[in-house]
This record gives C-alpha cells, sequence and structure tokens, in this order.
C-alpha cells in the first residue's frame, strides 16, 4: 500500500447524527474545516458532496490527497436501528441461549416497564452442534462433521447474510471453530462468516458469543458501506488509502475495520478525545475534561496525564449510554479496548418537551439533520435546543457556518411559544430552562467520567468543541466548580481534526489463565512472541511496510476468582521476577486507585496477554482554519442576549477572534466563529490560547448593562 507522506494533502471526515464534519490539511499545511448536514439514507453521500465542496472552496486537487481518515456512525446506528444482517449462529450443545440469558442483570431495578434487548439472532437460527473441548484445550468430543453440515445448509435455506461461531471454550483449542469456518466456506461461500477465536479470543462464553454476533450483524453493512464510499471517493478523482478510527483511538485500514467493525463502534467520540489530548501535550496541560457536544449527543472523556482512559468493555445498541462502566445490562457487550467515554442526549438536535405532568425535558431524542430544529425550516416543528440558542440571542441567524446557512428565528420564536403555553411562560423563559436543565445533563455527563471514577472536576480543566459546546462552556464549568475552560481550535470540526492527531493501531489478545508467579514466565514469552511476529506481518501486508511498528505488551490481572481485570503494561525487556514483582505493584497501586482498595497478600492470576501495535502517522501543526468566513471585529457590533434572571437580556459586544490577542476580556460577550459561537457570561473573561485556542476564566467580578 501506498506509504504515507507529509508533502501529502490529509483528509479526514466525520460522520455525526446531524452535520458531516470535514477537516483539510494541503501540502503546505494549511488548515481547512467544513460543515455539511449529514445524509442518514446514506451517510457517504454528505462525505462526497463536503469534500467536492471543500476542494472546491480550495485549490487543492483531489490527485494531492495521499490519505483519508475516516469516523463513521454506521455500525452504532445499525445496532440501535436493528437494521443489520440475518444472522445464524452455531454454537456446542448446551449453549444455544446463551444469548437470552446474558449475565441475568438488570440495568435499572425497580423499572417495571424495562424490557431486555432481544438477541440479534432469533432462536430458530441459533443451531447446536455435538463437540467439546475441555479446559486444558484437549478434544473430548470430536465435531460431527454431518451434523455441521446439516446445521449450515439450514442457515443458507433461511437465506442467511452472515454466521457466526463460537463454541465452548474454543480459545483454548479453536480446532473445531476453524472445521466449521471451511465447512462454511465451502457449502456458502457469499455469506459472511464472523469466528469467536478471530473476533474475541477469550473465554467468558457469552460475551465473546455476543462480539462475535454483533461482529457478524453488522459485516454486510459496513462493508456495502464502505464500497459506497470509495466509489464516491473514486468519482471525485481521490485514490488515496481509506483509514477508519477505531473505538481504541488509533487508525486501521477500511478492509481490516469492514472484518472487525465492532473496533469502530465508538470511533466519532474517539477522535475528540485523541484530539485533546495531542491538544493538551501542545499547551503544556496535564489533565483535562473533554466535553463534545454537537447535533445529538454530548460525550464527556478524561485525559489524566497527558493519556486518555480506556475502558476493555462497553455495550451498544442500547442508545444514549452514561458509561461503559453504568447501567450494565442495556445493550449487546462488547469486550473491545475503547476510550473510556460517557454520553447523553444533549445536543443541539435535541428536542425540548413537556412530560405529562408538566415537566420541562431536553432530549434524548433529536430531530437531527431532517428534520432539524424548526428555525432550520426543513420542515421540523419540535423546538430544539438550536431554537434557544437563537431566541437567546446567542446565535447570528445569518452567520451559522460563516453564512452558508441561515436560520430562522420566527420559526423557532413559535416552536417554544407553543411549549410555553402549556407552562404559562414566556418563549425567552422556556428558552433559558431548557439551555439550564442541558448544563446540567452535560454536568451529568462528566461527574460520570470523573467524581464518580474518583477525580475531583475541579482539579481538571474544561475543555469543550463539538458546533454547541462552546455554548454552554462557561455556565457548565461554573456548575462543576471548574474555574478555567478551554474552547478547542477547529471546535466544529474537532472530531475530525483528531482523526489527523492518530496513529495506525492494532490490538490482539489471547486468552491465558495462570497463576501470576514464575511458572507463567515461558508460556507468556512464547505467547508473546508468537504474537508479535503476526502483528509484524500484519502490518507489513495492509500498511506501512517494515521497521515503523511499535509493539507494547501488556498483560490483564485480577485477583483469584475475581470476575473483573485490570490491565497492566508490561515493562521493556523478557519477563522476569522482578518485573512480575514491578508488576504486582503496578495493579495493586490501579485497584486501590479503580476500586478504592486492595489486598497486598492477595492471591494474583493473569486471564489474558495483550499486544498493542502502533505506527506512526503524520501530525497537524496547531495554527488555526485558513476560512475567511469568521467574523472580524466590528467594535460597535452587539447583540441581544440573555443571561437568567439576574441580568435579563443585555446587549452583547460581539467580536472576532483577533480582537482577543492583547488582554483579557470580560463578559458578557459573543465570538462568532465559523464552526461555533463562544459564549462569554457575565464574571466570566476570555483570552486568546495556544495553537487558536480560547481560555475562559471564572472572574467573580461581572460586567455588562441589564
Amino acid at each position: 500500500m501506498k506509504k504515507s507522506s507529509r508533502r501529502q494533502a490529509r483528509l479526514a471526515v466525520d460522520i455525526g447524527g446531524t452535520f458531516t464534519d470535514l477537516f483539510l490539511i494541503d501540502s503546505r499545511g494549511r488548515q481547512f474545516g467544513k460543515k455539511v448536514l449529514s445524509t442518514p439514507e446514506d451517510y457517504s453521500r454528505a462525505v462526497a458532496e463536503g469534500t467536492a465542496t471543500l476542494l472546491g472552496e480550495t485549490d487543492v486537487r483531489p490527485e494531492e490527497i495521499g490519505e483519508v481518515l475516516h469516523g463513521t456512525t454506521v455500525v452504532t446506528n445499525t445496532c440501535i436501528e436493528r437494521t443489520g444482517a440475518k444472522v445464524g449462529l452455531i454454537t456446542t450443545r448446551g449453549f444455544r441461549d446463551v444469548l437470552e440469558i446474558g449475565r441475568g442483570r438488570m440495568p435499572r431495578l425497580y423499572d417495571l416497564t424495562w424490557i431486555k434487548p432481544p438477541p440479534l439472532v432469533p432462536r430458530y437460527l441459533r443451531l447446536e452442534v455435538k463437540e467439546r473441548v475441555n479446559r486444558h484445550g484437549q478434544v473430548e468430543e470430536p465435531l460431527d462433521r454431518t451434523e455441521v453440515e446439516d446445521a449450515i445448509l439450514y442457515l443458507l435455506r433461511e437465506k442467511v447474510e452472515s454466521i457466526a461461531v463460537s463454541l465452548y471454550n474454543a480459545p483454548l483449542n479453536p480446532i473445531h471453530e476453524n472445521q466449521i469456518g471451511e465447512t462454511i466456506r465451502s457449502l456458502g461461500p457469499t455469506v459472511y462468516l464472523s469466528l469467536s477465536t478471530q473476533v474475541m479470543p477469550l473465554l467468558k462464553e457469552y460475551e465473546r458469543t455476543c462480539e462475535t454476533v454483533v461482529n457478524a450483524y453488522v459485516m454486510p453493512v459496513v462493508a456495502a458501506y464502505m464500497l459506497r464510499l470509495k466509489d464516491r471517493l473514486r468519482n471525485l478523482r481521490i485514490q488515496a488509502p481509506l483509514f477508519i478510527m477505531q473505538s481504541n483511538g488509533g487508525m486501521i485500514t477500511a478492509e481490516e475495520s469492514a472484518q472487525r467493525p465492532v473496533e469502530i463502534v465508538e470511533c466519532g467520540p474517539a477522535g475528540g478525545v485523541v484530539g485533546a489530548a495531542y491538544l493538551a501535550k501542545s499547551l503544556g496541560i496535564d489533565n483535562l475534561i473533554t466535553l463534545d457536544l454537537g447535533g445529538t449527543t454530548c460525550k464527556a472523556s478524561i485525559v489524566e496525564e497527558g493519556r486518555y482512559t480506556r475502558s476493555s468493555e462497553y455495550e451498544v445498541g442500547a442508545g444514549i449510554h452514561m458509561s461503559s462502566r453504568l447501567r450494565k445490562g442495556n445493550g449487546y457487550v462488547l469486550r473491545v479496548p475503547s476510550i473510556d467515554i460517557a454520553e447523553i442526549g444533549a445536543g443541539g438536535g435535541s428536542i425540548v418537551w413537556v412530560d405529562s405532568g408538566g415537566l420541562l425535558h431536553v432530549g434524548p431524542r433529536s430531530a437531527g439533520a431532517s428534520p432539524g430544529p424548526a428555525c432550520y425550516g426543513r420542515g421540523g416543528e419540535a423546538p430544539c435546543l438550536t431554537d434557544c440558542y437563537l431566541v437567546l440571542g446567542y446565535l447570528n441567524p445569518n452567520h451559522l457556518l460563516g453564512g452558508d446557512f441561515r436560520l430562522d428565528p420566527d420559526r423557532a420564536h413559535e416552536a417554544l411559544q407553543k411549549i410555553g403555553r402549556r407552562l404559562d411562560m414566556d418563549p425567552e423563559e422556556v428558552a433559558y430552562g431548557a439551555y439550564r436543565i442541558a448544563n446540567s445533563n452535560m454536568t451529568r455527563a462528566i461527574t460520570a467520567v470523573s467524581s464518580e471514577r474518583g477525580r475531583d472536576p475541579r482539579k481538571f480543566t474544561l475543555l469543550v468543541f463539538g458546533g454547541a459546546g462552546a455554548l454552554h462552556v462557561a455556565q457548565v464549568a461554573q456548575g462543576l466548580g471548574i474555574r478555567k475552560a478551554i474552547v478547542a481550535p477547529y471546535a466544529g470540526v474537532f472530531s475530525a481534526f483528531g482523526f489527523a492527531c492518530a496513529d495506525i493501531e492494532r490490538n490482539r489478545l489471547r486468552g491465558f489463565i495462570h497463576s501470576w508467579d514464575e511458572t507463567a514466565i515461558p508460556h507468556v514469552e512464547a505467547l508473546f512472541s508468537e504474537m508479535i511476529e503476526e502483528m509484524v506481518a500484519l502490518s507489513e501486508e495492509h500498511t506501512e511496510g517494515k521497521g515503523r511498528i511499535r509493539i507494547e505488551r501488556f498483560i490483564d490481572l485480577r485477583y483469584r476468582q475475581q470476575a473483573s481485570e485490570l490491565t497492566i503494561p508490561v515493562p521493556p525487556g523478557k519477563l522476569s521476577p522482578a518485573i512480575q514483582a514491578k508488576m504486582r505493584q503496578a495493579f495493586d497501586r490501579e485497584h486501590q486507585k479503580t476500586f478504592g482498595h486492595h489486598f497486598t497478600d492477595g492471591f494474583v492470576e493473569m486471564a489474558s496477554v495483550r499486544i498493542v501495535g502502533r505506527t506512526p502517522m503524520a501530525k497537524p501543526i496547531l495554527r488555526g482554519l485558513e476560512d475567511g468566513r469568521t467574523k472580524q471585529d466590528h467594535p460597535n457590533e452587539t447583540r441581544r442576549a440573555y443571561f437568567g434572571k439576574e441580568y435579563g437580556f443585555i446587549q452583547t459586544p460581539v467580536v472576532g477572534t483577533k480582537g482577543l490577542k492583547g488582554k483579557p476580556v470580560r463578559g458578557p460577550v459573543l465570538i462568532d466563529k465559523y464552526d461555533t459561537t463562544i459564549v462569554v457570561p457575565p464574571g466570566w473573561s476570555v483570552s486568546s490560547s495556544g495553537g487558536g485556542s480560547l481560555l475562559l476564566t471564572l472572574s467573580g467580578t461581572p460586567s455588562g448593562n441589564k
């Protein structure tokens, strides 16, 4: 495959529920951003249309693009909307109903209306075969080939598009899964195939089966999407290799992602956190709380000591989720490394509504790109947060996306007036009430990744991005006791920018349960050697050639008989008793940090080994967008903006970023940029920070006229 080059242009595209964001770096290092409405009926269309428009606005030729970096919501939407493939499952006799049984856990103990999500494979398509591998990896009962062929032929007659295979103890000896896979390829060569030992080679029958089924469920959808996207890019004369962001914050080739689509579920939110870590390093900040607020959802995460936190498990298909560790049981389990993100339904497109008891709510339902908020004038009648921003005076109706997208204040006012009649409130009161509710919801998302993890948010700096993030930044920070907040450069396209900050990354693991003592050393070294050899070969085959890959090793440790593990890095060099002792100490510290306790004399065992292969990619220089559409300074321009009952409506100065080069500007003030608007309320000040970012500081001395 063609190698990446710093002299080639790079195009990054992030698909959101409302907007599709594009970030382009040309061969001279200039940076351009573009936002277009997403096209849910075929997301690749928005990518192509946005790319064509962006290239038309610059002097970059399609042939100059050397890499396309992409994040998509296709996998998430497929699971939420249940629009995936018709899947068949082949499993060991006695394990047909493992998907139904699950973990026997209710996510909401006292919610009598809760309905368990149905398995992605109906029972009549879940077939059992005779076979058995024991806990030592030895075959106790050979595979019945005739029974296997009958099962496959039955599934083919039922016209399944994809088959998942998950056998008991298969990670200890994959011989039977491999035999079934060969038979499927022989009898149904056009059927998509997912083997559990290739998707998640760990024990834990439910988790392994669930992840394998999800992989099979979305494989045909992702493969079709990748083909459409590549065709559209080729029609634009873009022949560059396509890389896809993964949930873990690393890039992977489109071909690999089509085989393992479970690894790209949370790719969009991951891009923003990767960009945040890159920005934090540039600004010399170790600890950040990130808040990504777009058109549909709000995502929060943490960068601690310069690194983003990761989770080894999360759920998909449950819609909005609070956290990977909270409220389990709503969706389908994936044991895939991912950046730890808390997500709620709060964005510019979140619908404002009143329940039967007369209480005002915001989200989680969203108007998305179509029909969108009422002020979009695209047929939407329900009021959304964007309508609230407009009524409160925060947004310039003629400046969204540099004037490319006009908003209708009358439609926004009319939509909120309908809510106001039910509550006996003015539209402005409804708008500000919804705005405050949204702030509270965002605070909940942040506490899920901070205080509920034992971190004090007051010791962190808040970094916001996404098109709507800067409209809430000061209020959310103040609610958490945070006195400093940063609005990221390229805020409205920051997740796409984050794609350009990522490296190629591949994760592989093997299940191996053994006591954590000297007897484990030869087995672990042999496993690492085999896995590293496979990783290097994969790297040479798919991407960047020989010699650039960096390997990191990890071992999952736990106290004996525990059900959860902690991933501990392995220091460089061969494993030895001394290194084992250091890792044991690191495990105790991490256990104390994560769970609030540890056992100094507790017996520790290992559950699996992991390796991560990283190949560096070119990184952007923080310099801001090359865009003349951002509002320049007009000293006498003001906008009537509402800041609550204490201040009411204030004639608020509107400035551009050039007016912030000197001393801090005290609020209230509004800053219009191409991709976002920054609201600086009374009591806060704003100044220019490094790399095109803006720093907001709580001053405690409000100014301005009511």
